[in-house]
């Protein structure tokens, strides 16, 4: 039988085992986020999968720690979401979906949460997966979405990036470089400087593409 005094040490060697177990939310939030831009934006395609694979378990237990929070939900779904790109291939969809379904809870709990992050990123979703019947995507629902997270945050980098991929989708080219402009435009984020440095890598290839057609 293990003594109550070796129980303990295992536990705590557990818990010291992840920088992410002993933060609190705010912390955990924020390593997360850290982590994910590190991954998106530095890590070489081949080694993303596993990273996010990783980060995934550590979004997972922030959300097993903090269920009604809808930030910790948020950012699970980016996770997920991102890894299912990482990957590829139908064998995705499963994260999608999931990542779908924690976006959508998020918005029961806190539709403002992270400035309406979860309309963003379940807007962005409905924009990049396929249609019926392989999966969910929708056009129209992207576009309402990004309108409401438009209303909550109309300034903000990612909110005016993913209005503007959306108009580029739908070869709304004009329309598509003004927010894209826009973007640029957008103030900092104080603790996301990597995030968005990569978003403004993403936003001049697009406003690239976005010219092209123009001419």
């Amino acid at each position: 039988m293990t003594s109550p005094r070796k129980a303990l040490g295992l536990l705590l060697a557990a818990l010291l085992a992840s920088p992410f177990a002993l933060a609190d939310d705010g912390q955990r939030l924020a390593q997360i986020q850290q982590r994910w831009a590190e991954i998106q934006y530095r890590l070489p395609s081949t080694e993303k999968p596993a990273a996010f694979e990783q980060l995934a378990g550590e979004a997972r237990a922030f959300t097993q720690a903090a269920p009604q929070s809808a930030p910790a939900l948020i950012w699970q779904g980016i996770v997920l979401s991102s890894w299912a790109g990482a990957q590829g291939g139908l064998g995705a969809l499963s994260k999608v979906k999931e990542a779908r379904t924690d976006l959508e809870q998020a918005l029961k709990l806190d539709p403002t949460a992270l400035q309406g992050s979860a309309y963003t990123s379940l807007a962005a979703l409905y924009d990049r997966v396929p249609g019926w019947p392989i999966a969910f995507g929708d056009a129209s629902e992207a576009d309402r979405l990004l309108q409401q997270a438009l209303a909550l945050n109309p300034n903000g980098i990612d909110t005016l990036y993913f209005w503007g991929d959306h108009l580029y989708r739908q070869k709304r080219y004009a329309e598509a470089r003004a927010a894209l402009l826009k973007a640029q435009q957008a103030a900092p984020r104080p603790g996301r400087e990597l995030a968005d440095q990569g978003r403004r890598g993403e936003i001049a290839a697009l406003l690239k593409d976005v010219d092209q057609k123009l001419k």
